[in-house]
This record gives structure tokens, sequence and C-alpha cells, in this order.
């Protein structure tokens, strides 16, 4: 399993939000490259960075802040937020982003996603939100009526690299992720799952490790900033 580091991208800042509250938003730092280095600089073998406010917008907001990440570090890294048409993935990945994650398109426009994963294999994953089970979409601002199972079955033998599950309810809250039904899903697709919400301490990876699913990897961030979490020690553990 990998580590993926978060790091959430806020008006230029590093924030982490609690269940998805633009107005809950605790801010860790101004420099997310100089962040992103010491991630590195800890042994990670990836980075997770989302543009929140590209979430809420529709379109890139942070570009200059996930720029300069990308000219800081050597490690591949995942993108979320804001990526809803093949122009701005095809920018991304042209700019060095190593997997552009697709939320709100994989809901309203699924052919998208499908297009995109056949044009740049390997490169295209798919980010599902739930709350209770159900996808949320807009920067989690609005529920849907797809089930996560549901939607993640739309995009098997689609070329979709990963899938990134995160429960909303457990997100930044501190809380321990939702195992099971992020087992369930690992279970129920082909397509490689990757658990995000909540994860804020070794018990959680170990618990993520031992679920009898064959998950790629989990998503931390809050559990990072404030030490719960000791990034060389979790990136040996699951490396193990």
């Amino acid at each position: 399993m990998i580590l993926y580091p978060a790091i959430d991208i806020k008006d230029g800042q590093c924030v982490r939000l609690l269940r998805g509250e633009m107005d809950q938003a605790t801010v860790f730092g101004d420099d997310p490259a100089a962040q992103a280095k010491a991630f590195v600089a800890s042994g990670c073998r990836w980075l997770h960075l989302v543009d929140l406010n590209g979430a809420f917008a529709g379109k890139p907001i942070n570009g200059a802040a996930v720029d300069a990440i990308l000219a800081a570090v050597d490690v591949p890294v995942q993108l979320g937020g804001g990526i809803r048409d093949r122009e701005t993935i095809a920018r991304w990945l042209d700019a060095g982003i190593a997997r552009v994650i697709l939320g709100t398109a994989a809901l309203r426009d699924p052919a998208l996603v499908k297009a995109a994963a056949k044009a740049h294999p390997g490169k295209v994953a798919v980010g599902i939100d739930a709350r209770a089970g159900m996808v949320a979409v807009e920067g989690w601002a609005e529920t849907s009526d797809t089930s996560a199972v549901d939607l993640a079955r739309q995009f098997e033998d689609a070329g979709v690299c990963a899938i990134i599950y995160t429960d909303i309810e457990r997100d930044g809250a501190m809380k321990g992720p939702n195992v099971a039904a992020t087992a369930d899903l690992a279970n129920a697709v082909s397509i490689p799952v990757i658990a995000s919400g909540g994860v804020s301490s070794m018990e959680d990876l170990r618990a993520l490790k031992d679920c009898g699913a064959p998950l790629n990897g989990a998503i931390s961030g809050r559990a990072l900033y404030e030490g719960s979490i000791d990034l060389a020690e979790a990136v040996a553990f699951l490396a193990a």
C-alpha cells in the first residue's frame, strides 16, 4: 500500500477542511511547495493535491501553487479539483501531473472520463466522494441519488487507473476511515482503490491494510500536519 500525503490548497494556502466545509478550514501553511518538499524528505512516494477553490468553481484556481509543487519535487503527483474537460486534463498532464482525478465529471459526464482514460492510459483516476454511501459532487455541496458502488462499476474496463474513495463524514474529523465501506467498494470492482477520509493513526492504517480488500493505498492530511501519524514510519509500515 502507498501512503499519499494530502495537500489541499485554498487561496494558495495548505488547509484541511472539516467534512468538506469551506468555512471550516484550518490553515497549516502558506507555502504548499515547501510542504510538498517536507513530505518528500520524509520518504513519501506520491503526493495527493486538491485545488479546493477549483472544486467549487469548476475550473483550476490554484494553478500557481500546483506548478510550484511540481517544480519543487520529483515524486509523482495526483491532482483533483476543477478538472472537468479534456483541455484541462491535457493541460495538467502536459504540466507534469502524473494522474488527474475526476470527481464531479465522473457523475455528470462519465463519457468524458472514459474518453480521457482511453486517451491517457494510466493517468486518469476517479474520485468518488460519498455521504452515507451516496455520491456527492460540486465540492461536496450536492448529494446525488447514485451510490458509490454503482458509480464505480460504470468505469470497469474503461481504463481508469484508480478510484479515490472518500467518506465525507470522516474527512478531516480525525475519527478513523470508513473501513467497511472502503473494503466493500474495493471488493466490488477490479479498479485499484485508494482510501481517503479520517485516516488519523497507525491503527487506522493497520485496519485498512488488513481489511480483506486489495487497497492501493490511503490518503492522510490533518494527521500528518498535526503529528498523530509519523510519515516515515507510516510509509515503511505500508510498504512492508
